[in-house]
């Protein structure tokens, strides 16, 4: 089937392009920025729904993915950071340090991301404004996490809600209903995230209708790759021999792997992209960049 054959081709061009050095980047620049990340998520989910539950669901969804260790770490971060009673100024420093350090791992993303698209910033058209514009693009998709984050958030309260009113009148094996409607709309909800990063991060010309697919494929990789590297961990405990630093190397480890989960969305959405509608041209203030023979020979392959 065409489909394999797509998946196939994405495989090959994500592999030539080194994922494992794209990730290793993404994971170094997410340990600065996840605390960053956490603080305007809570801040601007929490403003509707209570820090302290916008908080709980973060560390939680935390903990599951590199343990309760790694989470506490972070959680102690957010807190210090939140919790500062320094001068005005000395705050304002402070949020606009957040701010770009929050950002500067979806900036890097958008390189890795345009990488994969074939495109570059023009040189000639490249300076502050463009600097200042892919940050407003990741702080816009940092409000949309903590938009969805709300959503998902209400939707699980609603859904716990009904469920034990329902236990009452259904047999508790029938209650495995409510899991998988759960699950099924946080899928829905992480697609969504993926459609978003796939069409607004390249700078590229992207039409919606060829990122749905990538961004569901993603999302089903996403959620299998969490529940594998969560048994991994658990298991294998590979942070076992770096002691203090331990926490450090699995959200690391976690980072830099799930990047490579994302990457390969994203080769696919391009090929798929590529495949039904054409090769998508650079926006505006980008251009095409000559690929790497090996790669598209060892596609066609």
């Amino acid at each position: 089937m065409k489909i394999f054959k797509m998946l196939k081709t994405a495989l090959l061009k994500w592999y030539d392009r080194d994922p494992f050095r794209e990730g290793a980047i993404i994971a170094y620049y997410a340990i600065f920025s996840l605390p960053g990340l956490m603080v305007l998520v809570i801040t601007l989910a929490g403003y509707f729904f209570g820090a302290d539950a916008v908080s709980g669901q973060l560390n939680s969804q935390i903990s599951d993915a590199v343990g309760e260790d790694s989470a506490k770490m972070i959680q102690t971060v957010v807190k210090s950071s939140m919790e500062s009673k320094d001068s005005l100024w000395a705050t304002l420093l402070g949020i606009g340090t957040i701010i770009l350090g929050a950002t500067a791992v979806f900036a890097q993303f958008q390189k890795s991301i345009n990488n994969i698209w074939e495109v570059e910033t023009s040189t000639d058209k490249s300076g502050i404004w463009l600097f200042v514009k892919s940050r407003l693009f990741s702080f816009g998709l940092i409000v949309t996490i903590a938009f969805l984050l709300l959503v998902s958030l209400l939707i699980s309260s609603l859904l716990t809600a009904f469920s034990d009113w329902m236990e009452r009148y259904i047999s508790h094996s029938l209650m495995v209903i409510f899991v998988v409607i759960d699950f099924a709309l946080s899928l829905g909800i992480t697609t969504v995230l993926f459609a978003m990063m796939f069409k607004i991060l390249p700078d590229a010309k992207i039409k919606w209708k060829s990122v749905w697919i990538g961004a569901l494929i993603t999302a089903i990789l996403f959620e299998i790759g969490k529940f594998a590297l969560g048994l991994y961990f658990g298991n294998a405990d590979p942070a076992s021999g770096y002691g203090a630093a331990g926490s450090i190397i699995l959200i690391l480890l976690w980072t830099s792997y799930s990047s490579m989960i994302v990457f390969y969305g994203a080769e696919f959405t391009k090929v798929y992209s590529d495949e039904h509608f054409g090769e998508a041209p650079p926006s505006e203030h980008a251009v095409k960049f000559k690929v790497d023979k090996r790669i598209l020979e060892r596609s066609h392959n």
